[in-house]
């Protein structure tokens, strides 16, 4: 617990540190791109006059593209915003696993186990969640998009013939049917629907990261061809690109892109947790190594944002287990997501 303390003041400076680059970043950025288009504007004004003042509008403007070009690189391939958004993650499921952690001390009887137990889950984190950006950062662009696993894995136990379930630690037939059916829709609606929605504002944060350093490379080359060529082109090429530059950023860093793209891919990863627990209890023959079934089903209503009533009214509705239609389910399990 004195680790995890530790852990939440250390994740919690950082992510306010690494929100604080997105907003001075992107001002900075959008700054320098627009102060550049603007000396391209003068300087295309001037341009009949004397040369000094039109060569060290054309210099500094020049300059100040290229500047934007390497901050924007830096800017897209770390991606503060998504950052930040781990960081907060990460002070969230610490803070879980402190609450978790005092429930157990209270109750006492703690034993090696546990403690093994404990070391694993906030390695986990420490896995999931890294502090340094060189060398263990999050692959901001990854090829396949998967849930976040912020969780060690559990290893689940082979489920023998029990036949009529009774009355036993709260769980019964009913509870079960009702478990199975959830994590059905689980898989086939939440999950997939937040997977889905991570793979586009993925592509998108793609197209976006690429788009503002082209652009503003583009406008540094009308920037230097300013004045060589007899015509208007390089003034149009400066000041368009300049333009939608400062769009573009202010679309993929003012409106958070990577945040919201790590926001859907830890939802993703909450469901599959959900799920996995479900596994772990239903595949568990002793059911005094179970969870209390009355317990866990009131935990998985709230976590889904549902009462016990609305749960089971749901699960009532819910097709068989051996349906294969995936539209034989309209709504999703969970209200919160």
């Amino acid at each position: 617990m004195e680790i995890i303390s530790d852990r939440l003041e250390m994740h919690k400076n950082i992510g306010i540190q690494r929100d604080n680059w997105n907003h001075l970043l992107l001002s900075s950025i959008n700054m320098m791109t627009l102060s550049a288009a603007s000396m391209i504007g003068l300087a295309s004004v001037s341009s009949s006059g004397v040369e000094s003042p039109l060569l060290a509008l054309k210099v500094s403007s020049t300059i100040l593209y290229m500047a934007s070009t390497g901050l924007l690189l830096l800017m897209n391939k770390v991606q503060p915003s998504q950052l930040s958004e781990e960081q907060r993650n990460a002070v969230r499921f610490f803070k879980q696993l402190q609450g978790e952690f005092k429930t157990r001390l209270v109750l006492g009887n703690v034993t090696e186990f546990d403690v093994d137990e404990a070391m694993e889950k906030v390695l986990a984190l420490d896995k999931a969640f890294p502090l340094p950006l060189l060398g263990s950062m999050i692959e901001k662009f990854p090829q396949n998009v998967k849930p976040a696993i912020w969780w060690p894995q559990r290893k689940q136990k082979y489920k023998g013939q029990n036949g009529k379930l009774k009355n036993n630690n709260g769980w019964d037939l009913r509870l079960e049917e009702e478990m199975k059916k959830i994590v059905m829709v689980l898989k086939k609606k939440d999950m997939g629907k937040k997977l889905k929605l991570s793979e586009f504002f993925l592509k998108l944060n793609k197209i976006l990261a690429v788009s503002g350093p082209i652009l503003t490379c583009l406008a540094a080359v009308g920037s230097v061809f300013l004045g060589s060529v007899n015509s208007t082109w390089p003034v149009m090429l400066a000041i368009i690109c300049g333009g939608l530059a400062s769009v573009v950023n202010t679309i993929e860093h003012g409106g958070q892109v990577g945040m919201v793209f790590e926001f859907y891919r830890g939802a993703s990863g909450f469901f599959q947790l959900m799920e996995e627990t479900i596994e772990v209890n239903l595949n568990e023959d002793d059911f005094l190594k179970r969870e209390n079934g009355e317990l866990f089903e009131i935990k998985l209503a709230l976590q889904l944002g549902r009462s016990v009533s609305e749960l089971r009214q749901f699960s009532d509705l819910l097709p068989s287990l051996d349906d294969d239609d995936d539209d034989a389910c309209e709504e999703f399990a969970s209200k919160l997501f």
